[in-house]
Formats: C-alpha cells, structure tokens, sequence
C-alpha cells in the first residue's frame, strides 16, 4: 500500500508540479473549458454558475419589488433609490459568486444560498427592515425555472440564433452564386439526374430556415405557484389578491418586444413541466440534424475534389502526408453536433417525467445544458469556419457530369411516353443500365426511335449540362 501511494505521489507531482505557466486550460476535465475554452467563452456569459446565480438574483430582486407593488400586502412602496439597489445586485462579482457557493457549503441549496447571500448584501441598507419578503411564498423552482428559462432565451438570442442566420446568411449567398453551377446528382450514391451546387444549398438554406423561424420565437413556459403548484402560502397569507394573475403578470414582464419569449404555465406540480424545454430541445437537435447532414454532403464533394478547400499558411493536414488539406471543420462541426444532439434528445426524453410533485433529478439534468448548448455553438462556429474555406470547381463538377451521359435515359423515356411509345421505358434500360455509354452512343440510338423528326431533334438537344429543370430557378429563391 505504502509502496502504491508513493508511486501515486510522485506520479501526481510529475503532473501537477510541471505545469506550464497558465495551465488552467490543460487540466481541464471538459473539452469546452480546456481545448476549446476561448471558442465558447461567450456562453460564460449566460450558462456558466455564476451566471445561473446571477439569474436567479434577479428573478428574487423582481419579484421583490413586484411584492412592494401590492396592495394590501408585500413591503412597503419601494423607492427608486431601493429599487437601483435591488437590482444592482444582480450584477455579480466574482467574490459574490464565491460568496453564494460559501453560503451553500453550510445549506446544502443552492437557491436558499442566494436568498442569504440577499440578505446580506441588503442588510446595510434602506431595505433592512423589509428583508422579510425576500423568497415571500416562493419554493425554489419558482426561482429556479424562471432562472432557466431567461438562461435559455439569452443564450438562444445572444449566441445560437446570431450563428444560425450568419449560417444560413452564407448557405443562401452560395445558393445564388452557384445556382446554374451544373453538378452531377447521386441518389443511392450512384449517378441521377443532373443538379446544381447552388440548388442543393438552397435545400438546407430552407430547412435551416423553417426550424430557425421557430427558434427566433419560441416561448419557454414559467410558473411561479409555490411548494405544490396550488399557491397555498400565498393564498393563506393573501387570500383577496389573484395569484394567478400576479404570476402571468411577474413571467411576462421579463419579456422584450419580441423574439423568445417567457409564458406562464398555471397548471403544474412542483416543478414547471419542461415540455416547452423538450420542444425546444427538439427543435435544436433538428437543426442539428440538417447541420451535420450538411457537413456530410459537404465533405463528400470535397472528397470527390468538387469542391476545393483554400490552403491556410502555416497548417498541416498530416503528420506524414505534406499535401492533405482536410475538411476539419465539417469534421469537427458533425461530432460537436453529435454530442449535442445526444445530450438534447435525452433532455427532451427525461425532463417531462418526474415522479409525483418532482424529484431532484431535473435540477441535476439541468446543470448540463450549457454543455449541450457549447457543444451546438462550436458546431455552428465550425461550419462557418469552414464554409469561409472552401469554394466549388465548376470545372470538375461539369467534367463529373459529362462523364455520365447515361443519365438522359430519364428525360429520354419521359419524352418517348409522351409521344406514345410503347415499353419506352424497357428500351432505355436495355441500353443504359449497367453499362457504359458515351454521348454519341445515345445520340445514335436516338435516330432509330420511331418518332417524328422534330421530337428527334428535341431529344438531341438535351445534354447531362442542360438536363437541370428548374435548379438554377429554385436555388435563387431560396
């Protein structure tokens, strides 16, 4: 035993007495507070410890004041002055926050950490003789829900949602600029009829599009109704006023003009349900979905050398092959959606289910969603990163093209149908399927149909480089 603890000894001494000047990124257990600690520190700002106590301050400070607005009950009428100081205590330092957390070590809770720290940072003030009304009636999911749904509709409008439209800002600029750029089609990864690069953008541009329209107004629910979900403290303390309508009131007044709003749920046990979290979840792992389809499609054409990536002074792309450019970034994009995927999905699944009033097992869920939001966000960033990086060659996607004549035998049969032909279908098969064919091959087989001159001279017109129907028109609608 004495022999294992010293080897343990000198082992942690090799690892923690030899650190580097600014280590704190390198011992980081979490990828997002060490190698990728500066990409997301934004999200610090609203998804970080501090930043939840900050929230629920506040959700405590305005629901203060809100009593003080009361009649027949709450503190005294608030001046202006008090109602500055309140809400400036939102604001916290860090020596507040490690004040909260100091608080906590001898509670054991979180929220009633905050109503003391509270307290203490009132106690010298006007307000020390109302101090009484903080935390008035409230259990701590009042505090706690409301605390997260602000979180969530801050990170959503102050990091995912500006991504997201510079995303799909880039996706509809490359909709447009390569809307007649002919490109080879795969349906089941073989050779089909013929698209172009910027149709095929525009078809995530209107995907990204149609979820990031929910996203941008989404409403998160709130409840603010005690211990049970029935008002009981507050009724018993106030029967005469409407509890109900002060709740909707309070949840709604943290509401900007518009964007992701905050709507009141009357109708709850403890805890707020969580379905709209699902909802939301649901919503952000579809996005997540068409991302990650985008950095596979992606990472096919740069495969297939249609789409070319711009070498960067500096980097390498192999440690033993100097030439690679790889497409790290859709790489990295598709595994840091994959791991938010799997984090909101099982938010979506577990946070609606909670036994009888509720079970501490939601509080727990919750401390992770900043992860799966971090992990959103770096995939987001990567994608941009690397759609700043790439640009298609038309050149060999047109050469891809033309290599494939065979795929006219659609357009072929379609017209032979129209013009009554019979087993057309049968006959471009015979002749294609399986096989190679040239241009002239096809053109050939052409003037053995038995058809008019004219609609001979209509299928010899068409070409694997016109054969695109209306992709260039669609790409720039998008």
């Amino acid at each position: 035993v004495r022999l294992k603890a010293s080897i343990f000894k000198n082992a942690y001494k090799r690892i923690f007495y030899r650190m580097p000047s600014n280590p704190e990124s390198l011992q980081a257990i979490s990828a997002l507070d060490g190698r990728y600690k500066q990409k997301v520190e934004l999200l610090a700002l609203y998804v970080s410890e501090q930043a939840l106590m900050s929230y629920r301050v506040r959700v405590e400070a305005e629901y203060f004041i809100a009593l003080s607005n009361l009649r027949g009950l709450g503190p005294r009428k608030l001046s202006t002055r008090e109602i500055s100081i309140l809400r400036k205590t939102i604001k916290l330092s860090s020596e507040d926050a490690e004040r909260i957390k100091t608080i906590e070590a001898t509670t054991n809770h979180d929220v009633k950490a905050v109503e003391y720290f509270m307290r203490e940072k009132l106690a010298s003030s006007s307000l020390k003789t109302e101090l009484q009304w903080l935390h008035f009636g409230l259990t701590s999911e009042d505090v706690n829900n409301i605390s997260y749904a602000l979180m969530l509709r801050d990170t959503l409008e102050g990091a995912l949602i500006p991504h997201l439209r510079s995303l799909l800002k880039a996706l509809k600029a490359l909709a447009r600029t390569y809307a007649a750029a002919v490109m080879l089609a795969r349906t089941h990864g073989q050779p089909a009829s013929p698209t172009t690069f910027g149709k095929e953008m525009s078809v995530f541009a209107a995907r990204l599009e149609r979820e990031l329209r929910k996203l941008e107004v989404f409403p998160i629910s709130a409840k603010l109704n005690s211990a049970t979900g029935n008002y009981n403290a507050l009724v018993a303390a106030a029967p005469k006023i409407d509890w109900p309508a002060f709740s909707k009131k309070f949840i709604v007044s943290f509401n900007k003009r518009k964007g992701v709003t905050l709507s009141c749920v009357l109708h709850t046990t403890q805890i707020e349900p969580h379905d709209t979290y699902a909802e939301l979840f649901q919503i952000l792992a579809r996005i997540n979905t068409i991302c990650m389809g985008f950095d596979q499609d992606i990472w096919r054409y740069v495969s297939d050398g249609w789409v070319k990536q711009k070498a960067k002074k500096g980097e390498v792309g192999s440690s033993t092959m100097p030439h690679k450019i790889n497409p790290i970034d859709f790489e990295n994009s598709e595994g840091n959606l994959g791991v938010a995927n799997a984090l909101l999905n099982f938010f979506a699944q577990k946070l609606p289910i909670s036994r009888l009033q509720r079970d501490l097992s939601d509080s727990t869920v919750e401390r992770n969603f900043g992860t799966a939001l971090a992990h959103a966000y770096l995939g987001y960033d990567s994608l941009l990163r690397g759609l700043g990086k790439i640009e298609p060659d038309t050149r060999i996607m047109r050469e891809a093209i033309t290599a494939h004549p065979e795929v006219l035998a659609e357009a072929i049969q379609i017209i032979l149908r129209r013009e009554g032909v019979e087993s057309s279908y049968e006959l471009l098969k015979d002749l294609t399927r399986g096989k190679q064919i040239t241009l002239a091959g096809i053109r050939a087989f052409i003037k053995t149909l038995p058809v008019s001159d004219a609609v001979k001279k209509e299928l010899q017109k068409l070409t694997p480089e016109n054969y695109i129907g209306l992709a260039a028109k669609l790409a720039k609608t998008s």
